[in-house]
């Protein structure tokens, strides 16, 4: 754990474009400009084939570097890494142009080199480059400055930088994953707060486990969470805030459902409380704790998510007689139903771009994850197995994680909105219910 979470301004100082000469030259807006190399959203379209050769420099920090972005790159689905192997002769130098034939027998379309060192002040200086294979031209370039402490989460940056360079779409490494960590006994659970990044290193815990914690949330616009938290059998709601630890309760609401999640600007959230047999929906205001009910009727009404706009609300609910997703404005009022495929539908959740909903599915004996457009067309599963579960959307929209327990206990998994690429995200333990955070700004 980074002893602070600065912003990239501060945590990257000297963050300057480089030129094909190797000069530092100031950020050059035109490369962000170009024309992405791949267009990941125009179907079956071939991984992008990268090599990433160990950053030079002294000691294990520019070899670590480059292994997590290779880390980051393949899991993403995108990328296809070249075995270094097939390039284990050839010389590179961060400091002259790459033998670019060489590459090219590889297979290789893109490279990414650089290197690690320490300047004179004492921090550490990490530049790199992306190359075109094809053309022998540079595509893109960058150095930092910052302290050692802070070499994973440089990682993290440039493999965002490649990633939107030839995707077109922004990266997703750069972001934190809270999450519930499980141990012990299936009959006696522990269950914790936990903090990681989203490829499962820094693992962090925010609580201790004497009380029994559940579906946490992150607000879209902080580093606060919300969550739901049982005491004495009394369901609790708090705010926690990550990097100072200060907790605050919303409220102590009887009979409540689900979990609360934040509006878009993070001044309110939307939670379900159980009334009678059935459950209604409610927006609190977190200064004023003023709560509007927003649904009425003996039906279970529960897991809502606000738009990313704050303009409406998914819910599931089974006022059809099944368990369905139906949106509406987020101040209340009609509902539209836009799930109508077999088996009930839960857990839905917006994404950030606003062109998604992910849901859960389940039906012959099955548990799907899966998306839909908000107007529930274009309804794709994007995998199905037993007991999945929860799913949240990373701050791109283009990745959903979950988590699945297939009986000896939850596991988190990643996967993207096509479905290209599945893998598991590592924890120390059991995990369950993660919830995505914002990019580190």
């Amino acid at each position: 754990m980074m002893t602070l979470l600065l912003n990239r301004r501060n945590l990257l100082s000297a963050g300057a474009a480089l030129g094909a000469s190797g000069l530092v030259s100031p950020y050059a807006r035109a490369q962000q400009s170009q024309p992405p190399v791949i267009d990941i959203r125009r179907g079956q379209v071939q991984p992008f084939p990268i090599a990433v050769p160990n950053f030079g420099g002294e000691g294990d920090i520019g070899r670590n570097i480059s292994g997590v972005i290779e880390n980051n790159l393949r899991r993403s689905g995108f990328f296809r890494i070249i075995d270094r192997q097939a390039y284990a002769n050839v010389q590179v130098d961060p400091d002259q142009a790459p033998n670019f034939q060489r590459f090219q027998a590889t297979g290789a379309a893109g490279l990414v080199t650089g290197r690690a060192g320490r300047g004179a002040d004492g921090r550490s200086r990490v530049e790199f480059r992306l190359w075109d294979v094809a053309q022998g031209s540079q595509l893109h370039g960058q150095q930092f400055a910052t302290q050692e402490a802070n070499w994973r989460r440089i990682a993290h940056i440039i493999s965002d930088q490649i990633f939107e360079r030839v995707t077109g779409e922004k990266g997703h490494f750069d972001t934190r994953v809270v999450f519930v960590d499980e141990t012990g006994p299936k009959d006696r659970r522990q269950k914790r707060l936990a903090i990681m990044d989203q490829d499962g290193a820094n693992v962090r815990y925010l609580t201790r486990g004497g009380d029994l914690v559940l579906t946490p949330r992150f607000s879209p616009s902080s580093q606060d969470i919300t969550y739901m938290a049982y005491n004495s059998g009394e369901p609790r709601v708090f705010l926690l805030n990550i990097e100072s630890g200060q907790r605050e309760q919303v409220g102590n609401f009887p009979g409540m459902s689900f979990s609360p999640r934040f509006s878009p600007d993070g001044q309110r959230i939307v939670l379900s409380l159980q009334q009678g047999a059935g459950s209604s929906i409610y927006s609190m205001d977190l200064r004023s704790k003023n709560a509007v009910r927003l649904t009425d009727g003996s039906a279970i009404d529960t897991g809502p998510s606000f738009s990313p706009d704050g303009r409406q609300i998914v819910f599931e609910s089974d006022r059809g007689g099944t368990q369905q997703l139906y949106v509406m404005s987020s101040g209340g009022g009609a509902a539209n139903r836009i799930s109508f495929g077999e088996g009930r539908y839960s857990t839905p959740v917006w994404s950030p771009r606003g062109d998604l909903i992910a849901f859960t599915r389940q039906g012959g004996g099955q548990f799907s994850i899966g998306v839909m457009k908000p107007d529930g067309s274009g309804e794709r599963i994007l995998t199905s197995g037993y007991h999945n579960e929860g799913p949240t959307f990373a701050p791109n929209g283009l990745f959903v994680m979950f988590f699945r327990d297939q009986g000896a206990g939850p596991q988190l998994f990643q996967s993207d909105i096509f479905a290209r690429a599945e893998n598991r995200v590592p924890t120390p333990s059991f995990g369950s219910d993660p919830a995505w955070g914002p990019t580190l700004s």
